[in-house]
């Protein structure tokens, strides 16, 4: 008799891998995810500069309070960056780990959202940049005066950056979480008016926890991205996949 396997059934009903066997293969992909950042970061590194020139340039000109500062800041922003040109192979990598263990209509779903979760993510790190950053730095400096003016150190700059960019990347992949839950029958549009109002409240309890500042003016600018990135995702759903 032919023995045939279903591609459609889970990996545990085509043959369970022991614990060991799935602590090797997330550690193969784990090391091919270091490997590249490690390699992206060195040749980074050599670009660091021109990197900081870039981002520096909303705040204007940086000033290091310690002899070691530039050095670590230097590291601190090719691995920033390393780990940014590497995100393709990580989402590859996470990818192939968790492919075995989905179903056929789950792997096509995910298939298509790996790479538009990359673009969705540099997207959000663009708007932070281009959108909300310059407006941000205008802001905090209008609040100098002829006694009291700022003198940005490198690092802490730099930390202020990486801290309120990175969540406009997780903001940004809202509209694909959505898609692929409505996708797989969990949510819809009705569903998500229903929970427009609990979503606003969860926004403004996200941006204070991920907001680099305690302020409120901040917290906003985190928050109505998040809100309107949602309004956008019922709107997909409705006319997308008519769900």
């Amino acid at each position: 008799m032919e023995n045939k396997t279903d591609d459609n059934l889970p990996v545990q009903q085509k043959g369970d891998m022991p614990l060991s066997g799935h602590l090797r293969e997330f550690r193969f992909r784990l090391l091919i995810c270091l490997a590249a950042v490690a390699v992206a970061s060195c040749i980074a590194y050599a670009y660091t500069e021109d990197i900081i020139h870039m981002i520096a340039k909303p705040a204007g000109t940086l000033y290091f309070l310690n002899p070691a500062e530039v050095f670590f800041s230097y590291l601190e922003i090719s691995v920033f960056t390393g780990v940014l040109v590497t995100l393709p192979i990580i989402f590859y990598e996470l990818w192939q780990f968790v492919r075995p263990a989905l179903q056929a209509p789950e792997r096509t779903a995910v298939f298509w959202i790996i790479p538009a979760a990359v673009l969705f993510f540099y997207a959000g790190l663009a708007f932070a940049y281009y959108a909300v950053l310059p407006a941000a730095v205008q802001f905090f400096m209008s609040f100098a005066t002829p006694s009291l003016q700022p003198m940005l150190s490198l690092s802490a700059y730099l930390s202020f950056f990486i801290a309120f960019a990175l969540p406009f990347g997780v903001i940004f992949e809202l509209p694909l979480v959505i898609l692929f839950l409505a996708k797989l029958g969990l949510v819809s549009s009705v569903f998500l008016k229903k929970k427009r109002r609990f979503l606003i409240v969860f926004a403004f309890i996200f941006a204070g926890v991920v907001s680099p500042t305690t302020d409120v003016f901040t917290q906003t600018m985190i928050a109505i991205p998040m809100i309107v990135l949602y309004e956008v995702s019922i709107q997909l759903v409705c006319h997308i996949l008519r769900k």
